[in-house]
């Protein structure tokens, strides 16, 4: 009986030991296979094909940068600091508004070839680091001092989920609210609408007039950051702040990685 009671007093600390050192082995095999594939399969710039990573530093620094001085300090659009395209009268007719329903918008690199590039590897060939590198520049656009409650996103179709096996919008979201410190909101149901690329700005309106519905209200009622990975027409942009602002929220401030 001693030897008996000896043996099930050994048996968790032989059982902790055989789970840790399952633990060590299954830890060694990911990093044995993260090898053999980067060695099979190294990583490489999104742009210029370079190995070593997803965005190289020199075409990260050649990204065409929004400079702020020159943007719409209302909406953000590049050149808008004189005469905005977006916040005039004729604009705002485009989008069937009297004026825009966020109070602040800005993008942090025009829509160009190398940028939606940048895009197209990200959301339709599945390169999910680029969140991260994404998210970080991004950051660096939220103004020093400004103040948000949390960060919310538009989330993608099922069916654009389907064929990507992800949803890019919650990622890069998710990304850019650990970057800043900030809780991460999903507020908004999977939209029920056609994929918005190739759509002109009433065909857009049209398609988000029933699609954006938020499935829980906001847990706060302060100023949210609505992040998004690219701004076409702004007639996402402007059916989810809407939606934001019909729910109670005070302040909405839009943040794109690219601006067309």
């Amino acid at each position: 009986m001693p030897a008996l009671r000896h043996l099930h007093g050994e048996t968790p600390l032989l059982l902790c030991l055989s789970m840790e050192l399952l633990k060590n082995i299954a830890r060694l095999g990911c990093a044995a296979a993260e090898v053999a594939a980067e060695t099979l399969w190294p990583t490489r710039c999104a742009l210029c094909d370079m190995p070593g990573s997803v965005l190289c530093t020199r075409c990260l620094s050649e990204l065409p940068y929004i400079d702020l001085w020159r943007a719409c300090q209302r909406c953000g659009s590049p050149f808008g600091y004189v005469q905005c395209d977006l916040c005039n009268p004729m604009g705002l007719k485009r989008l069937g508004l009297d004026e825009l329903p966020f109070e602040s918008c800005s993008g942090v690199v025009r829509f160009t070839g190398d940028t939606g590039q940048v895009v197209r590897v990200y959301k339709d060939q599945g390169e999910q680091r680029l969140a991260s590198v994404m998210a970080q520049i991004m950051a660096q656009y939220v103004i020093p001092g400004q103040k948000f409650d949390a960060v919310t996103y538009v989330p993608a179709t099922q069916a654009a989920i389907s064929n990507r096996g992800f949803d890019h919008a919650e990622l890069l979201a998710s990304q850019l609210a650990d970057v800043l410190g900030l809780p991460l909101e999903p507020l908004f149901s999977r939209p029920k609408t056609r994929d918005q690329r190739g759509l002109d700005a009433g065909e857009r309106i049209d398609n988000l007039k029933k699609g954006l519905t938020l499935h829980s209200p906001p847990v706060q009622e302060g100023k949210y950051l609505l992040v998004d990975d690219v701004m076409t027409t702004g007639a996402t942009l402007c059916a989810a702040s809407r939606a934001l602002h019909e729910a109670g929220v005070v302040e909405v401030a839009c943040l794109t990685f690219a601006r067309v």
